[in-house]
């Protein structure tokens, strides 16, 4: 493998957190993850680094999760988040989820659950605790109108086989190799799930899957 195609495949962490020891500290736990490349960004120079994968959010004196998390959609709105700390309760996480936070790690946790958070997260899909997810789901259908208990039309084997690969992390590319099929199909058996269950969005499909117990625990 040539060094371009080596930099493909790396996964770009920002660290930003107003401790640079946090940065010293994360890039000690993940060491062993040769296709994680950290880096310490602030806040303010995260436009200034377009190929930035997922953030690892720490504390900034002066500010709550919600304001750090409102910056950092302004200056790019769409990147993926985790939100790092200690002995976060479940109320904490709920709001973090719910101002665009695409996971939440507990930094006295397992460095096997952080790999795990920032590989799911960086595929597209969300890293919390289940409870918490089950929290954000009553809340999004009850903020949209809906029954929180949705009636599910019965899946496809072949639309399960997709759901369990997308809820364990695995991209486009990723469920279409093993299961002998082409990216665009699975993107059409995603579209399909997503008008199923009634979610706008791959992030939603996931969560409402394992919030609901309709998928196995799996890893790609």
């Amino acid at each position: 493998m040539n060094s371009s195609e080596q930099q493909q495949g790396m996964v770009r962490i920002a660290v930003v957190d107003s401790d640079p020891l946090r940065f010293v500290g994360f890039r000690a736990l993940l060491s062993a993850e040769s296709d994680f490349d950290l880096q310490s960004v602030s806040l303010a120079e995260i436009a200034l680094h377009p190929d930035i994968d997922v953030v690892l959010l720490g504390s900034h004196p002066g500010k709550n999760v919600i304001e750090l998390l409102n910056n950092i959609r302004a200056l790019r709105l769409r990147l993926n988040v985790i939100v790092t700390g200690c002995n976060m309760d479940d109320a904490a996480i709920l709001r973090a989820v719910a101002a665009g936070a695409k996971g939440c790690v507990d930094e006295s946790g397992s460095v096997a659950e952080i790999v795990r958070a920032i590989r799911i997260v960086h595929s597209g899909s969300v890293w919390a605790p289940r409870r918490v997810l089950a929290k954000f789901v009553e809340q999004t259908y009850k903020s949209q109108g809906v029954g929180a208990c949705l009636g599910v039309r019965q899946f496809t084997m072949r639309e399960k086989e997709v759901l369990n690969m997308l809820v364990a992390g695995c991209s486009n590319k990723e469920i279409a190799a093993p299961l002998g099929i082409e990216e665009r199909t699975v993107k059409a058996h995603v579209a399909k799930l997503m008008r199923k269950v009634g979610v706008p969005n791959r992030v939603m499909l996931s969560v409402h899957a394992i919030t609901h117990s309709l998928v196995p625990n799996m890893q790609c």
